[in-house]
């Protein structure tokens, strides 16, 4: 193993930047839960089965996969998807068991960004190789996961009427909230709906009312979740990515329990998984990280991204607090159940390793498998089955 380099000096920050910085970050944390409140009531305010003809409970889980992926890899975050999913699982307009596929094609969806980024060493065959392999090994761990876990829940929501993930998740929200979703009563609700009437009283000088309000309500929440999603990270990036950088070189030389605390860490500090999987690519195409190395920060990356769908059901209220506490609790059990299959057993743990390093083999002897990969994987053909299968 290469030793890591040390990490070149950087600008000190000022106290008062750093207290800037956090203020900004929180204040952004409230608009991004006005958000998603503010969709959510722009959807019940639609009237049930708003969005039954695009996610209803009909939907098949193999397009809702679909879905899941192809607003992650559109949006490239998959922390927007499960946080609009929590949105609507929270107005009631998606149920817990239509929303876990999607929650499952986000979590894939979410492997493009690095996949991507790993292209840019495509003019140098060794270290595109290597770049290639430490991207992928995040595809085929979330592809395998998916493989096992969805099966698994729809064969026990065929036997008990509720699936792993659902019923699992749906005793540790009973726990964390109360028996009664429309009981838990929290100070931070009255902000929130202080939020809203804001974001209403707005909407309402520009005149609008009836079904065009209730339209402009959910616009507004979706943008709102983009927005301050997208400045979070930007604030976080510049705040913390330096020292997130030196902390993941400190600990490149430890596998196993540390290295997945380092990407949990790392990602939640930044909040996004795709910024930690990404730093990882440079790295790793350099030759100063191997790809084992690699592969538990990944998956610490994939259980600290589930931070933001857990910070997402904290916007909702009534009697959908229940099912939106769920939902971004299936989110967490699926990345942990996942890691418990394909990395705690050492055999079993080679299996992803082994297929990036094939597939890394076959897109450094043409680049052309490379892109294809990314594109038809990520895009076309998960757009082309969706809209078929809609259609059939």
């Amino acid at each position: 193993m290469t030793n890591a380099p040390a990490a070149p000096p950087t600008s000190p920050v000022s106290r008062a930047a750093v207290i800037r910085s956090v203020i900004l970050a929180i204040a952004l944390l409230y608009v991004f839960l006005v958000g998603v409140q503010c969709m959510s009531s722009g959807i019940k305010l639609l009237g049930k089965g708003a969005m039954d003809a695009y996610l209803g409970a009909d939907l098949d889980p193999i397009l809702g996969l679909l879905v899941g992926i192809l607003a992650t890899t559109l949006v490239q975050s998959s922390s927007v998807t499960t946080s609009l999913v929590v949105g609507l699982v929270g107005s009631g307009q998606v149920d817990v068991s239509s929303a876990v596929p999607i929650i499952m094609g986000a979590n894939i969806g979410t492997t493009v960004t690095n996949t991507i980024a790993s292209l840019a060493h495509a003019s140098r065959t060794a270290e595109f190789k290597r770049a290639f392999a430490a991207a992928t090994c995040h595809d085929f761990f979330n592809f395998l996961a998916v493989l096992t876990l969805l099966p698994i829940e729809l064969l026990t929501r065929a036997i008990w009427k509720t699936g792993l993930l659902e019923g699992a998740s749906g005793a540790i929200a009973q726990w964390t909230i109360g028996a009664g979703g429309a009981s838990y009563s929290s100070p931070l609700k009255a902000g929130f709906k202080a939020g809203v009437k804001l974001v209403q009283a707005g909407l309402d000088v520009v005149g609008l009312d009836g079904k065009a309000a209730s339209i402009a309500l959910l616009v507004a929440g979706v943008v709102l979740i983009f927005v301050a999603l997208a400045a979070i990270v930007r604030v976080m990036r510049v705040l913390v990515l330096a020292r997130v950088e030196r902390f993941i070189n400190r600990f490149l030389g430890h596998g196993g329990v540390v290295a997945i605390a380092v990407g949990i860490i790392a990602t939640a500090a930044v909040q996004s998984s795709s910024i930690t999987t990404s730093t990882l690519v440079p790295l790793a195409g350099a030759g100063i990280i191997t790809l084992r190395q690699v592969f538990p920060i990944t998956l610490g990356a994939n259980l600290g991204t589930t931070v933001t769908a857990l910070l997402a059901s904290y916007a909702a209220s009534g009697e959908g607090a229940l099912a939106a506490r769920q939902i971004a609790l299936v989110h967490l059990l699926f990345n942990a159940l996942g890691m418990l299959v394909w990395y705690v057993p050492a055999k079993l743990r080679e299996v992803p390793l082994r297929g990036a390093e094939w597939l890394s083999e076959v897109g450094s002897r043409s680049r052309k498998w490379a892109i294809a990969y990314v594109v038809g994987v990520f895009y076309a053909i998960p757009a082309a089955v969706f809209f078929l299968g809609r259609l059939l």
